[in-house]
């Protein structure tokens, strides 16, 4: 029988609800959801682990620092965190490819199947994104629908809402409309 993986949690409050940040025993990021639908991100957590164990611990203070910084408008915060996941290697290319698409910019599910030359994996691609472990950092929320509406936020779209417009991109009340 093999020991369950051991990970930190910390608790760090956003302007938009309690985080929690999960980290290894090196201090990199494995994972970040919101403190309402910690349920699902310990789900997550055994999906890509097997058994976890989680105990109460600091996050490293240069973690919690790009993170509140992005959420103080320094955008360019998210890129000094350190992260690593585990995943299938589709799900890797995916969640790899999501800080590349610049904040303040969103892609559709689609141009991103297609920048990942799997123009016919558009589904796929939103599976795999919908199994992303780490919510801001990997920037799951830039992805949007092919007609420019706001689809599916595991934080839910109100979060997605807010984080994009912190990011500066403009939602335009007929993309309100269509997510509604």
């Amino acid at each position: 029988m093999t020991m369950p993986e051991s990970f930190n949690l910390d608790r760090l409050p956003t302007p938009i609800g309690t985080a929690l940040l999960v980290t290894d025993a090196d201090g990199l990021l494995r994972a970040l959801d919101w403190e309402d639908y910690e349920a699902r991100m310990q789900q997550l957590l055994r999906l890509h682990y097997g058994a976890v164990n989680l105990k109460n611990a600091r996050a490293p203070r240069d973690l919690r620092a790009a993170l509140t910084g992005y959420f103080k408008g320094d955008l360019d915060r998210l890129a000094a965190i350190q992260w690593r996941v585990a995943g299938t290697p589709f799900q890797q290319q995916v969640w790899n490819a999501l800080p590349k698409i610049a904040a303040g910019t969103t892609m559709s599910y689609g141009a991103l199947a297609a920048k990942l030359r799997m123009p016919r994996a558009v589904r796929a691609v939103g599976h795999a994104n919908g199994s992303n472990p780490i919510s801001v950092v990997l920037p799951c929320h830039r992805l949007i629908g092919a007609n420019g509406s706001l689809v599916k936020y595991g934080g839910g779209l109100e979060r997605k809402r807010w984080l994009l417009e912190h990011e500066g991109v403009e939602i335009s009340l007929r993309t309100v409309q269509r997510v509604v």
